[in-house]
């Protein structure tokens, strides 16, 4: 319990970070459906976002709104950076239990 108490701010931070990015991605995929020429998230950015804690956030948003998943890259990179984010924290956590 004081694990959880200890790392608030990451939880809070990472579920911002992935709410933000599921927007982002349900964002683009109204505008591409629009198609009136509205200028579109860049693929780069969306992929970032993944990386930069927005993993599961992208992943949702890829299944969710069916946005992005016909593109290689995205295929690969979002589980790529979910399956990150998992190791980081599971590192953290076995660091901050002791076990290593």
């Amino acid at each position: 319990m004081e694990l959880l108490k200890a790392l608030w701010p990451l939880w809070a931070a990472l579920s911002l970070m992935n709410l933000i990015t599921f927007a982002v991605y349900a964002h683009d995929k109204r505008i591409a459906r629009q198609g009136k020429g509205k200028r579109r998230v860049p693929e780069r950015t969306l992929i970032l976002l993944a990386f930069l804690g927005g993993a599961v956030g992208a992943l949702l948003g890829m299944v969710l709104c069916r946005h992005k998943t016909k593109h290689a890259k995205f295929l690969v990179l979002v589980p790529l950076a979910v399956i990150l984010w998992t190791l980081a924290i599971g590192a953290l956590i076995a660091h901050a239990i002791g076990l290593f």
